[in-house]
């Protein structure tokens, strides 16, 4: 479900940066688009990642250009943004283990990304937990 949810969310937040729809409107086109439609808990758990990374965007994004080397987001790919502001986002501000984020983020980059778009993701995801277990970077505590 969550897998599921990630990727509603990723939907959303791709329609927004690529066509620079409001974020709201993206996010409704998703959701009415998600076949077949997500029970109650994934819609909640998604629309609390798309506003969750909108309320936190400045900061987010900030981590983000701070961890991506060599690369800043006018260079990558909408859909390696997308993905890794999701996955950015969740990682600061959510309880969710690292692990099993990473994991996802990492198949979403590859399905819609492009062929070396999940070894990328990964990378960049590798460097922020290094940042976080440092004590560099603040987080939410992770679930066990």
């Amino acid at each position: 479900m969550r897998r599921r949810a990630r990727e509603l969310a990723f939907k959303a937040l791709f329609e927004h940066a690529q066509g620079g729809v409001p974020l709201a409107e993206a996010w409704q086109h998703a959701l009415a688009a998600e076949e077949p439609p997500l029970d109650e808990e994934g819609v909640e758990f998604a629309d609390r990642l798309v506003f969750g990374y909108e309320k936190h965007a400045k900061e987010v994004d900030g981590v983000l250009a701070e961890t991506v080397e060599g690369w800043d987001f006018n260079q990558m790919s909408k859909t390696d943004l997308a993905v890794l502001r999701l996955a950015t986002y969740e990682m600061l501000y959510e309880d969710t283990p690292f692990a099993p984020l990473i994991e996802v983020a990492v198949r979403i980059a590859g399905k819609y990304g492009g062929e070396d778009s999940g070894k990328f993701v990964n990378g960049v995801l590798a460097r922020l937990k290094k940042r976080i277990d440092s004590g560099e970077l603040a987080a939410a505590p992770k679930k066990d």
